[in-house]
């Protein structure tokens, strides 16, 4: 199967509860992955499908976020599909593991925690983002890449204090995702 048909799966069985925005927005990346076969890549000028994951430690209740080095912006880890990839969560983990430099990050459980749509430069116009949480394993050491500025372990209340409202979403629904797995 294709990422591509790999990514509709996921869409056509992402849970957005009672949130109208992001029913909304599923049925968007549902209708670009129909209009547009190439949606998944950087090439598609309609704009594509991304991965990311947030790098979340529920034991001492704090996230790593990585200072992205174009967009200067402390945001979670992730970035394009790759050829290579399976599964959008696969992408997802490869760049959180990629970013982070962490080994043994895994999946919280359940497929992804949101959904957010952003404007990017032009020739593409949209970053349609499939936002997962990796959980990193117990004492476990971050390692900037070239991708970063930075990356630093924030406290979940002070993310509001540094990451923009996308990233403030991610944290709260991760942490919301995590209270019904225990």
């Amino acid at each position: 199967m294709s990422l591509h048909d790999e990514a509709v799966l996921v869409l056509k069985s992402y849970e957005s509860g009672a949130d109208a925005a992001q029913e909304e927005l599923r049925l968007a990346y549902l209708d670009h992955l129909t209009l547009h076969p190439d949606g998944m890549w950087k090439a598609c000028g309609a704009g594509h499908l991304t991965a990311s994951a947030l790098v979340i430690d529920p034991e001492r209740g704090r996230v790593l976020l990585t200072l992205h080095r174009k967009l200067r912006m402390w945001l979670q880890m992730g970035g394009h599909c790759e050829p290579g990839d399976a599964t959008p969560a696969g992408a997802a983990l490869r760049e959180a593991t990629e970013e982070s430099g962490i080994a043994g990050l895994t999946l919280l459980a359940g497929g992804p925690v949101t959904l957010d749509r952003h404007p990017i430069p032009a020739p593409c116009h949209w970053h349609l983002d499939v936002q997962y949480a990796a959980l990193a394993p117990s004492g476990s050491t971050e390692r900037i890449s070239d991708e970063s500025l930075d990356l630093r372990w924030f406290a979940y209340d002070e993310v509001s204090g540094v990451a923009d409202s996308s990233v403030v979403r991610l944290v709260e629904r991760t942490r919301a995702a995590l209270a019904g797995v225990r």
